[in-house]
């Protein structure tokens, strides 16, 4: 078993650092103070192929495996957090697209989305089905040749400044099989968005509602077959669940290594603080469940990847621990910073707020926990 990275595994992390370290970390707190999406710089990230990382290379697309876009995700949230989560998000939809819809329908987004000029939104939480997506009550009414979409989205990230949508909607009766999904263009008629959430992190992308009346899609639209829209969902959030663990990482690590400059830095009591043992103890602890979290992360990456049978749970698992653990790591480091982390002059505060939506969002980690239990019930305590 080798745990080293290969060589292109290292030219993507170097790639992405160069990215994150140029174009996101210098601007990454302005963009958060403002309330700025910046649109520019993820049309950049399209120029370097990171807006389509493991969409299909037949389709136009760099594709790698989970486990690299894994890497590179991780390196490009020691930049900026948010934007980065908007980049996982995005890359999602353009996979999803690309994957599943027609070809006529892909090839009237494909140069866009991969470049970046045109960005995704994925639509499947509601105001009453968040959890138990299943229950989702968007109804999608066929008409002749075409579906007309009724019913309101919540929580939905870039909505209001994305041009590709891919929802969710009831085709059928109740329950995961009813559900169909759709990719269509989010200037279409009888769509309407609407304000800003009001959020404690994720400044640099916007967070709005998106309400469908009697929106008209094609049937050529439907991605994959009627009824296969849950199951479309789940493989996606599969996926994401890696992609959002990786972001935790990466902030996680960025808030580690301030820390420990920080300590090296500041004296108190005529002695620098990296010198008092129950702070080393501290960062001890922080790097060894980073570490741990990652090796999770890494492998639940290659089960998928591999199409291991055992791979949800696995990206649940590494979902529930990463994040938990991201967060955890930058709560600590702040609080090693003393009322320094506090304020907004530093970034350990940012940290904090960004990491914290990560243990509820692609499912929440209690979730998480029931979907690793479940399994586990089914195979006697064996994965």
């Amino acid at each position: 078993m080798d745990f080293e990275l290969n060589e292109d595994q290292r030219a993507f992390v170097a790639l992405a650092g160069e990215f994150a370290d140029k174009a996101l970390a210098p601007h990454a707190a302005q963009w958060d103070r403002d309330h700025h999406f910046p649109v520019e710089t993820l049309q950049q990230a399209g120029e370097l192929g990171l807006c389509a990382l493991y969409t299909p290379e037949a389709a136009g697309g760099l594709g790698l495996s989970r486990l690299d876009a894994s890497l590179i995700f991780e390196r490009l949230a020691m930049g900026c957090t948010s934007t980065t989560a908007f980049l996982t998000i995005h890359n999602m939809v353009t996979w999803m697209i690309a994957s599943t819809a027609e070809k006529a329908v892909w090839e009237k987004w494909r140069e866009g989305m991969i470049s970046g000029r045109l960005l995704g939104s994925y639509c499947l939480t509601e105001p009453n089905a968040g959890s138990d997506a299943a229950s989702l009550k968007t109804q999608a009414k066929k008409v002749g040749d075409h579906y007309e979409l009724t019913g309101s989205k919540m929580f939905i990230s870039g909505a209001g400044s994305t041009q590709v949508l891919v929802v969710m909607a009831r085709t059928g009766g109740e329950g995961p099989g009813g559900i169909s999904a759709f990719a269509l263009d989010a200037d279409s008629p009888g769509i309407e968005v609407g304000r800003p959430e009001d959020k404690m992190g994720w400044h640099s992308q916007p967070t709005r509602s998106v309400t469908f009346d009697g929106v008209r899609v094609s049937a050529h639209q439907m991605l994959g077959q009627e009824g296969e829209g849950f199951k479309l969902a789940m493989k996606g959030l599969d996926g994401g669940r890696i992609n959002i663990a990786s972001c935790s990482l990466g902030t996680a690590q960025q808030a580690l290594n301030l820390a420990c400059n920080y300590l090296q830095e500041r004296s108190q009591f005529g002695r620098k603080l990296a010198e008092f043992q129950a702070l080393q103890f501290t960062l001890a602890d922080m790097a060894t469940e980073l570490v741990a979290a990652r090796q999770l992360v890494r492998l639940a990456a290659s089960r998928l990847d591999a199409g291991h049978a055992d791979a949800t749970t696995y990206c649940a698992m590494a979902k529930r621990f990463a994040t938990d653990v991201g967060f955890r790591v930058c709560d600590q480091a702040l609080q090693l910073y003393g009322g320094y982390g506090y304020i907004r002059e530093y970034p350990l505060e940012r940290h904090v707020r960004d990491t914290r939506v990560h243990r509820i969002l692609e499912g929440t980690n209690e979730i998480m926990k029931l979907l690793i239990a479940r399994r586990l019930l089914a195979e006697g305590g064996e994965l």
